[in-house]
């Protein structure tokens, strides 16, 4: 099995990759590493431990007769909102609360059962329980993001993910006003080891930074509306780099301060406004932009 690492995996244990790839269990992706059956960015892994980079190439041996990834089923019910779609990408705006594809706790209802159900050839892009997906949004976020629809559009945007040539602006309601109201974000993320399902600033992390720049101030109560750029995509980025500035984005009880956040806002407020991709068939550079949702918009005018 050959796969190139998307950013939606970028960082992730290369066991636990291997494992969601191939459906093996970890004992047996274990084995696999041992007996040097694992290749990554062309060299045979040693450490199970090891960490996946977008674009990296992904070479396993898995034995005859192991167990695949169970199938993804279509699910037409599944509502996805579409704001693009030709024969190499769909660009999507998701809805908050959709989760993109399926993962512990959500095995069924995902953005990409839903896409499966009306473009059936997604099937055949990238991973089996993945299809098509090259970066992703949490869960409570939304806004907009790019699916491939065929393998050489999904080696096309991996490859400008990596090299950085994909726009990714967010627009971000923070607890606070940050000082200097324009700045970079440069710390690098990894998981807590508190709290596995956090993020964190370590130096021994990988490389993060996020640029912000504060469009409105309000003052009762005191919060500022951002416009967030990407220059590296990390699991929960934003939210984790606001939050160790001393600026978390209002409604996010993960990395927020219960006691100090202002019950402004019904959900995370971070929404993806803009998309910005060079066309993997023509080249040609294309954007997309969605304007903030009704929620959250209703959230601005109560503070205005």
């Amino acid at each position: 099995m050959q796969e190139i690492i998307p950013a939606a995996l970028a960082g992730e244990r290369v066991d636990r990759v291997v494992a969601l790839l191939t459906g093996l269990p970890r004992a047996e992706v274990s084995a696999l590493v041992a007996r040097g059956a694992v290749r990554l960015a062309g060299r045979t892994v040693s450490t199970r431990a090891a960490r996946v980079a977008v674009g990296d190439e992904l070479d396993v041996e898995v034995p005859e007769g192991s167990r695949g990834p169970a199938a993804l089923t279509a699910e037409p019910a599944v509502a996805v909102p579409v704001v693009h779609a030709d024969d190499w990408v769909v660009v999507v705006d998701k809805p908050t609360g959709l989760v993109v594809h399926p993962g512990a706790g959500n095995p069924r209802g995902t953005m990409v059962a839903g896409l499966l159900a009306r473009y059936p050839d997604l099937a055949g892009v990238g991973a089996p329980d993945r299809p098509g997906i090259v970066h992703r949004l949490d869960k409570g976020t939304s806004g907009l993001l790019v699916v491939a629809r065929t393998p050489t559009a999904y080696d096309a945007l991996v490859t400008q993910l990596r090299d950085r040539r994909v726009e990714r602006r967010y627009l971000a309601l923070v607890v606070g006003v940050p000082a200097p109201g324009k700045g970079m974000v440069d710390a690098p993320l990894a998981r807590s080891r508190r709290d596995p399902t956090r993020m964190a600033v370590s130096a021994g992390g990988r490389e993060a930074r996020t640029a912000y720049e504060v469009l409105e101030r309000f003052a009762d109560p005191a919060t500022a509306l951002l416009a967030c750029s990407l220059e590296t995509g990390r699991t929960h980025q934003i939210r984790a780099h606001l939050a160790a500035i001393g600026h978390p984005v209002v409604g996010d009880t993960r990395y927020g301060h219960r006691r100090r956040a202002p019950a402004v806002s019904p959900r995370v407020f971070l929404h993806a406004t803009r998309l910005a991709f060079d066309h993997p068939a023509t080249g040609e550079r294309v954007a997309f932009d969605a304007p903030l949702p009704p929620d959250l918009e209703a959230v601005l005018e109560s503070l205005r």
